[in-house]
């Protein structure tokens, strides 16, 4: 993957189809505690996400491909977890704020890696509509230390070092091939998923002395 540096991640590609497009809504003039109330009052039954940043609130409705590439991703991070014996624990899509830094959000997926601390290790971000408000300054006011965008058929890694920089690897689950997992879920067809996550497990275990 390519290394470089870049302050914020690339513009995806807009969708012509319903299927592919995300619905982003980004109201201005919103304060933390009308934030909190509409994120309570809304609860835990399939809802729209929300972001929220000094005083922006973004509301998205995810569309059908975003909600496939987002499950294939975390099954295949979670495969590869599990064969690396890795301590992965996944929280899904829960939300993680903090009032003092005027920043919440909700991820696609995120991990913890080894116990939890006050936030995620590896958050994951499925971008497939341009707009919206900086993810990624919200990442860094929670101290994320890893951040993953799939945009426009490739993984982006974005590693926390004072700001984030765009970086080749994964630290946070070093081996892991990015690559490969972009061409997996490109190639992967509807009924699919399954068989193609145990074909990604079978490449983790090639015999002691291959190449």
């Amino acid at each position: 993957m390519e290394n470089m540096e870049r302050d914020t991640p690339p513009i995806p590609f807009e969708w012509d189809d319903a299927a592919g497009r995300d619905q982003v809504v980004v109201l201005r003039g919103i304060t933390w505690q009308q934030y909190v109330a509409i994120n309570n009052a809304i609860g835990e039954t399939p809802r729209p996400r929300m972001a929220y940043l000094d005083g922006e609130l973004e509301v998205m409705t995810m569309s059908r491909r975003h909600e496939l590439v987002k499950i294939m991703l975390g099954r295949l991070v979670e495969a590869f977890a599990e064969e690396m014996d890795i301590p992965l624990d996944g929280y899904g899509n829960t939300t993680w704020q903090k009032e003092a830094e005027l920043a919440g959000l909700e991820p696609d997926e995120c991990y913890s890696i080894g116990e939890l601390g006050e936030f995620p290790d590896l958050a994951i971000e499925v971008v497939h509509t341009s707009g919206g408000i900086n993810k990624l300054e919200i990442y860094r006011r929670l101290s994320v230390s890893e951040v993953w965008f799939w945009i426009n058929g490739r993984v982006y890694v974005y590693r926390l070092a004072g700001k984030y920089k765009l970086v080749a690897n994964s630290v946070a689950l070093p081996g892991i091939d990015l690559d490969a997992i972009a061409h997996i879920i490109a190639t992967t067809r509807s009924g699919g998923q399954t068989a193609a996550v145990r074909a990604f497990r079978k490449t983790l275990h090639k015999p002691t002395g291959s190449t």
